[in-house]
């Protein structure tokens, strides 16, 4: 029998809806496909990436609970746990930047406290097209706005990340948020549901017709009519968000929640359904108790829509008044609306009608899996620093530091309260952001890193060079590095050479993860980031958690006295591949990116953090984009402190001495630089004086001195006239 397909089938291929026949046994109403669309979608269902999810390493020693859950839980000892996750909201910013951004950050936040803890901290990593395309000022203003608006009207602060710029991404941006919170780590609040019979409670914000489809837009590329997906955007409401986090925490101090699940991509639809299917129960539901904000929505559409600032939770039966009093004290809706049964279907009924009734498990825990073909990206050759152009060193810095990609982000981070709660220690600007646990001596390190350049030219050495780099930030401000999160960003996964950068990307993570006792406790797959055939720069971005003993010792970047010897830890071989030194100066974007070794990178690290903790140095900077002259560069402007250098005799050429990005390299400052060098060497590793701190300027370089004023204004100045532009017009 020949099979009539519907004119939509909402996202699904011909042989998924084969597959919904089979299991539906009929052909699905209109609300029951939907529910498959969007369970099935790539945003929800992880289809074309989980093969390659589950080879990375997700357990350890202090790992509570890795991926699955809403978030990551680790232990952090004393009866404390760090819950954390960073997710995607590209398209979302891409169509309508501020709401796609704000809404972004609160739905990441709901991921933290769903689980119990309080959010303590927000970073995030952007990414936009080249600075002269015309929507990049727009995109970048709406963006930073949203997250601004969101993060800092919840109190919650944002203390660091990372915004590059590049072509890649002129149809595409990727606004990719991470929020960090502490609960007791007995008090862990889960989203598998248990008990038939028990009260299934929505709480929050009324449903409104926002973000429907949200899920399944996000699962497909762009093409002209990316402006017309408006409606599929959710509308935020940060202090409504603030309220249902009191209101989540006073009610996780009870006994009363057996299950809890925020309503995210997807909404009623993915937290109804997956708190079922992982409970192994049914879930009836009466969609004529759900808080509506607008007149006759369908079930469709209360089912498919993703208001923001919502929960849904299973309570246990006599504990729903308690529920109620706390939620009214917040003003906020608290309404039974269905209860968990032993059919193992989902049943759905509006005005005295079923709209759907169907099996919970093929929705939730049986979504379609594909090994897509995948073609390993072809190996760049390696650049010879010989043949690239040389520049004098101040021409070189001077541009290099005021590059899209270097340049200052002041502006950005200026626009968000990271003093708000009164823990942030160290705030953006640094290697990595440090904030103190409340009443403790105790603290985190916090990062985002990725290099897409890295990622595109070689995605396995790209993939390891993100995860050891938040590694090293870490490290650099005295942090061990306990855990990470993930979010990758690539095109679309049908096409062979994409999925061969996502399997190259893992496997690099995979190395790295394993080499250093860094699990992936949480994470997010976003695909499908092309516009008309044209692919983002791949970005697998990792966002690190450290833990700091005592906050006391720890290490900054800014240089912090005159007459402080400098060194170099690690060593120098002048790697130009891949570097923003050719890219900016030469004007290439050619060769493989730099090699890595994971032992060294390892063993440096950890000798690195021993002298941190130990106070025998007085400010750490790891060196990555840009090299050594720029990384020196950015602790003397740190603080507002010279240089005079005294390099050794090189056996590579000077610009490549100066500018190439060698992996797995600190620089240190210390009172005792022969002591230190001594120390080093013991160790095994290579290290080497190159200077002395004070002065105004960087001075020893062939040449005249550049001055720290001359820099400051390169490196400040960029972003905030970029950015002055778009109102001047």
């Amino acid at each position: 029998m020949t099979t009539t397909y519907p004119n939509d089938l909402m996202g699904l291929s011909r042989e998924e809806y084969d597959r919904v026949l089979a299991i539906m046994g009929r052909e699905p109403s209109h609300t029951e496909l939907g529910i498959f669309s969007v369970m099935w979608s790539e945003h929800c269902s992880y289809k074309s990436s989980k093969k390659w999810l589950k080879t990375l390493p997700t357990t350890g020693p202090r790992v509570i609970c890795g991926p699955g859950e809403n978030a990551g839980v680790v232990d952090i000892g004393e009866g404390q746990a760090v819950i954390f996750k960073m997710e995607s909201h590209n398209h979302p910013s891409y169509i309508e930047p501020y709401q796609g951004a704000a809404t972004g950050v609160g739905g990441i936040l709901r991921d933290v406290f769903t689980m119990g803890a309080r959010p303590i901290a927000n970073l995030n990593a952007l990414r936009f097209g080249d600075p002269s395309h015309p929507k990049t000022r727009h995109l970048v203003a709406g963006v930073v706005a949203g997250i601004g608006g969101y993060g800092n009207c919840v109190g919650v602060p944002t203390v660091g990340g990372e915004t590059n710029f590049h072509a890649s991404y002129n149809g595409n941006c990727l606004v990719n948020a991470m929020t960090v919170g502490i609960a007791r780590a007995d008090r862990i609040f889960y989203s598998a549901a248990a008990g038939p019979g028990n009260p299934v409670v929505y709480v929050g914000a009324k449903t409104g017709r926002d973000g429907i489809h949200g899920a399944t837009m996000a699962s497909a590329e762009f093409n002209e009519d990316a402006e017309e997906k408006r409606p599929t955007v959710q509308v935020g409401d940060p202090f409504t968000e603030k309220l249902l986090i009191e209101a989540c925490l006073e009610l996780m101090e009870t006994d009363a929640i057996v299950a809890i699940q925020d309503m995210g991509a997807a909404g009623l639809t993915s937290s109804s359904v997956e708190m079922a299917g992982k409970g192994n129960l049914g879930i009836e539901l009466n969609l004529d108790l759900v808080p509506m904000r607008e007149e006759a929505m369908s079930a469709y559409e209360i089912m498919l829509s993703e208001s923001q600032e919502r929960m849904l939770m299973v309570l246990k039966p006599d504990r729903q008044e308690l529920a109620q009093r706390i939620f009214d004290k917040y003003e906020l809706d608290c309404v039974t609306i269905g209860t968990l049964t032993t059919t193992g279907r989902l049943v759905l009924k509006r005005n005295g009608k079923v709209e759907a009734d169907m099996p919970v498990q093929p929705i939730s825990e049986q979504a379609p899996q594909y090994d897509r073909p995948h073609m390993a990206t072809p190996r760049k050759p390696q650049i010879d620093a010989k043949d690239v152009k040389a520049v004098d060193a101040a021409t070189a810095l001077t541009k290099l530091m005021g590059c899209p990609d270097l340049a200052s982000r002041r502006w950005i981070w200026e626009q968000y309260d990271y003093l708000v709660r009164g823990h942030t220690v160290q705030r953006p600007g640094g290697d990595a952001a440090v904030v103190r646990l409340p009443d403790s001596q105790k603290g985190l390190a916090l990062v985002v890193d990725c290099t897409p350049r890295y990622c595109v030219a070689d995605p396995e050495m790209g993939g390891m060079q993100a995860v050891v780099e938040t590694w090293r930030n870490i490290t650099a401000v005295g942090g061990l590095p306990i855990a990470i999160t993930d979010n990758m960003n690539f095109g679309n996964p049908e096409r062979p050479e994409i999925m061969g950068q996502f399997v190259g990307c893992i496997d690099g993570m995979r190395r790295a993860c394993e080499a250093l006792d860094y699990p992936v406790v949480s994470g997010n797959v976003s695909l499908y980031n092309e516009t008309n055939g044209q692919a983002i720069l791949p970005a697998p971005v990792i966002g690190g958690v450290g833990l700091i003993a005592d906050i006391d010792r720890t290490a900054s970047i800014g240089f912090k006295a005159a007459g402080e010897d400098i060194i170099v830890i690690g060593e120098t071989l002048g790697h130009l591949g891949a570097s923003l030194y050719l890219r900016e100066i030469a004007g290439s974007e050619d060769g493989a990116p730099p090699a890595i070794d994971l032992a060294a990178e390892r063993h440096n690290g950890d000798l690195v953090r021993r002298l941190i903790t130990e106070g025998k140095v007085t400010a750490c900077h790891d060196l990555s984009d840009g090299g050594l002259l720029v990384g020196l560069a950015e602790m003397a402007l740190a603080g507002n402190l010279g240089a005079m250098l005294s390099l050794p005799n090189m056996l590579v050429p000077m610009h490549a001495f100066l500018f190439g990005e060698d992996q797995g390299r600190y620089i240190v400052t210390t009172t005792d630089g022969a002591h230190l060098l001594q120390t080093i060497r013991g160790e095994g590793i290579a290290a080497m004086k190159v200077g002395t701190t004070g002065g105004p300027a960087l001075t020893g370089l062939p040449g005249a001195p550049i001055s720290l004023a001359s820099l400051r204004q390169a490196h400040e100045r960029w972003l905030p006239q970029f950015m002055s532009a778009a109102d001047a017009a």
